[in-house]
């Protein structure tokens, strides 16, 4: 008989041998019972109609594909249950589709002893995420973040020439546009329209602006 007090729970899991195995596991602990369980998405959603749960173990790969993630797109439009995502490999990608897909939070079936401690922080609307989920986050964040910074890098060596990242690099040390234009052995008209070029070019303000910028940029 299931106590009124408990945190209900479906497990939507592919693997039925672990999936018995967390049944039982889960059903352990005094304050949680398993209230269904099924290996398709699609009994998964009737299922969580007819339940109510309080929180899903959801399996991010089902079928071998990762159906999961589709699942728990559906669900916050059909239920207040918080969502656990469960999977057998750490794949930071995986990570962050499933937080933005609404996940309350990720656990690797390996650290199975952290799963009745997940399934009470999602209850409690805590949604603390797990920390080997956070830091999987967190590299995925920074290598988007690499990403869009070598992006950048790139169109902005795209819109100045060489010659001009050299101008900007003795502007960045110190150098006037005269000064500029007698070590280039270039008139300070000439230098004066490279300076004009680049800041039409990359929208800057002024020239040590335009400078600064491209040392961020790690031109030089």
């Amino acid at each position: 008989m299931m106590d009124g007090d408990a945190i209900k729970v479906i497990i939507v899991e592919d693997d039925a041998e672990w999936r018995r195995g967390l049944k039982a596991y889960l059903n352990r602990e005094a304050d949680i019972c398993v209230a269904a369980e099924t290996d398709r998405p699609d009994e998964a959603l009737a299922l969580i109609e007819k339940v109510d749960p309080d929180v899903v173990l959801l399996d991010i790969m089902l079928a071998d594909e990762p159906g999961g993630l589709k699942l728990t797109a559906e669900l916050p439009a059909l239920t207040g249950a918080k969502i656990v995502m469960l999977t057998s490999m750490e794949d930071r990608e995986f990570v962050v589709e499933a937080f933005r897909a609404g996940a309350a939070n990720y656990i690797v079936k390996s650290d199975f002893a952290a799963i009745p401690e997940a399934v009470r922080t999602a209850a409690a609307e805590r949604s603390q995420i797990d920390g080997s989920a956070a830091r999987l986050m967190l590299e995925e964040f920074r290598r988007l973040k690499a990403v869009e910074r070598e992006y950048e890098k790139d169109k902005f060596k795209r819109m100045v020439t060489p010659s001009e990242v050299k101008l900007l690099e003795m502007i960045h040390e110190g150098y006037s546009q005269s000064e500029i234009a007698e070590k280039s052995f270039l008139s300070l008209r000439t230098v004066k329209n490279h300076v004009s070029n680049i800041l039409r070019k990359l929208g800057g303000k002024s020239s040590k602006e335009a400078a600064k910028q491209a040392k961020d940029m790690g031109l030089f």
